[in-house]
């Protein structure tokens, strides 16, 4: 039997396991709080930590590395992206490496279509330490997953800012991908053994204003005005849209193949809409 770590367990890493349990894998997660009972082992560790790390390695044949910054500064994602990678590239020099890290990298504005051979030097801080990152896990013959914008069960920026009446939008694009397109992109780059760098996006983008359309239209709600101005996101004011050709060669499709589709299969349900 296979062994698998998941180290960063919380939203998506949690649907990772579940995967990778459900297919047999012996799976093992690492999280920085408590989790529920799990039907696989769930270990408190700080990733950042190579103590903590090496305190509690043992042997796996895959980790991958998905923890969230949920949201934070240049200071966070040095911490829970490049160290830990370092310390736990360095606790399992053996193990087939996979980072998720995210399409921020890319820092076009203009809408263009981009794919792994685009420019991606990020402008901001944060962006930058994901690709020193990446760069990292791919000096170890790794996996990069340069995921899109994560929603799923219990989880839609974009629907959470409408129902709350914070929403404005934009004519900038929208990339997105449902959190179990995750677990089954991840689960086919490890039993095919890739390796560089794979885009994982639904490859249907979005206007933003196209996504509001549609809430307001299906829930029967006003539309949201119209920003004044591109807003200073944390990411980065960039607009493009990801192709993830190049993963779909290899023979996988996500489920939820558009940003209407995951909503009304899965995401408006679980908010009881």
């Amino acid at each position: 039997m296979s062994r698998i770590l998941i180290a960063g367990c919380g939203y998506v890493g949690s649907a990772v396991a579940n995967r990778f349990h459900g297919a047999g894998w012996d799976v093992e997660g690492w999280t920085a709080s408590r989790q529920a009972d799990l039907p696989y082992k769930i270990r408190i560790v700080d990733l950042a930590n190579e103590d903590s790390v090496k305190r509690a390695a043992s042997n796996f044949d895959v980790v991958i590395q998905c923890a969230s910054s949920r949201g934070g500064n240049a200071e966070d994602y040095r911490r829970i992206y490049f160290e830990a990678a370092r310390s736990l590239t360095s606790a399992f020099p053996h193990a087939l490496f996979v980072f998720t890290s995210s399409t921020s990298v890319y820092p076009q504005t203009d809408g263009e279509w981009v794919t792994e051979e685009s420019t991606a030097e990020p402008t901001r801080e944060t962006g930058r330490i994901l690709r020193e990152t990446e760069e990292l896990i791919l000096s170890q013959g790794g996996i990069v997953a340069r995921l899109a914008g994560i929603y799923g069960p219990q989880r839609s920026a974009l629907l959470q800012k409408f129902l709350s009446g914070q929403a404005s939008f934009t004519d900038r694009f929208v990339n997105q991908i449902h959190r179990d397109d995750i677990a089954t992109a991840l689960q086919l780059l490890i039993d095919q053994k890739a390796r560089g760098i794979f885009n994982v996006s639904d490859h249907h983008p979005l206007v933003q204003r196209e996504c509001y359309a549609w809430l307001a239209a299906h829930l029967q709600k006003p539309l949201p005005l119209a920003a004044e101005e591109p807003r200073d996101r944390k990411r980065g004011n960039t607009n493009k849209r990801v192709s993830s050709e190049k993963f779909q060669a290899l023979g996988w499709s996500p489920h939820y193949a558009t940003f209407q589709a995951g909503m009304l299969e899965s995401v408006l349900p679980s908010f009881g809409l």
